[in-house]
């Protein structure tokens, strides 16, 4: 069974406008984020006809507020997705990343803070896109779709499991 996709009749444009707001300056410090979170989004929604989104780069108190607001969860959360609330209108949505989780994450995982945050802002997309991780076989799809994404900008895929580090002797 194929993952449910949403589609909307709107006119393909040869590039999605992606609108980055940052609101946390620590976002910021690693020049290779903005460029590669901007490269990864167009790649995500390559052959949409989705005219345009917006990505938040927040901090964590921000993540918290709208993960309580709207999913009635009050803890802070690395990434969410926000819909266009009317599939008549040439926007996809939002996506909101919280600079504190995202970069515990990135080190605890050794990688990047950039391909975690290109790593999130897919997923994202893909969420927008009508793709989910609720069922095993959804999950498999959504993860391989964002693997072999990320592959295609250079990431390792964020699924394979890592050996333990061995102690020494």
């Amino acid at each position: 069974m194929k993952a449910r996709v949403r589609r909307r009749a709107l006119a393909p444009r040869k590039h999605a406008a992606i609108s980055v707001v940052v609101e946390d300056a620590r976002w910021r410090a690693d020049s290779s984020v903005l460029p590669l979170i901007r490269r990864a989004a167009r790649l995500a929604l390559r052959g949409e006809a989705w005219p345009a989104l917006t990505i938040l780069l927040t901090d964590d108190a921000k993540l918290r507020a709208l993960n309580a607001a709207f999913r009635g969860k009050d803890k802070s959360t690395n990434v969410l997705s926000f819909p266009c609330a009317s599939p008549s209108e040439p926007y996809l949505g939002d996506i909101a990343l919280g600079q504190g989780v995202v970069a515990r994450e990135a080190r605890a995982q050794g990688k990047s803070l950039a391909a975690h945050a290109a790593h999130l802002v897919i997923h994202g997309i893909l969420h927008l896109t009508g793709h989910d991780h609720e069922k095993p076989k959804n999950a498999q799809m959504m993860e391989a779709l964002e693997t072999s994404l990320l592959a295609t900008l250079g990431i390792a895929d964020p699924y394979a499991q890592v050996p333990a580090k061995l102690g020494r002797a």
